[in-house]
């Protein structure tokens, strides 16, 4: 047992005593390089940016309202739509206050503004519909 331990001790003081010795190098020491700026190379202040264009509103486009009396309801709102008018409205012409739930079973009979109208594309235009057989 003392001998492993001494072999421990002489391992250990070998590479203390390796680890503190200078260390030799064969290579030349670093060169330090200035490089002076190119034109190239050189920033140029930055011309000043033109602002950019306010948009201003432009009106709404103006629109022939289309004839759509007489057609299913749902055909009609295709037909508006097609045409540039999407702010569509819908009541029971018969007055009962129906809801207009399954519009391929109604049919137009009468329409808000008239139709030949010329309107905004933002105007609310209104169908009134009834049930088909009514």
């Amino acid at each position: 047992m003392p001998r492993i331990i001494l072999t421990t001790v002489v391992v250990a003081a070998t590479v203390a005593l390796t680890a503190c010795e200078p260390a030799t190098s064969t290579a030349a020491p670093a060169k330090t390089v200035t490089v002076a700026p190119t034109p190239s190379d050189t920033v140029t202040p930055a011309s000043k940016a033109t602002p950019t264009p306010v948009k201003t509103r432009t009106e709404p486009t103006r629109i022939r309202v289309p004839n759509v009396v007489g057609h299913n309801h749902q055909k009609a709102q295709n037909e508006m739509q097609a045409h540039g008018l999407y702010m569509l409205a819908e009541k029971d012409a018969t007055g009962q206050g129906r809801m207009l739930l399954w519009d391929r079973n109604w049919v137009v009979v009468r329409q808000t503004p008239h139709a030949g109208t010329l309107v905004k594309s933002t105007a609310t235009i209104t169908l009134y519909s009834k049930k088909i057989g009514e």
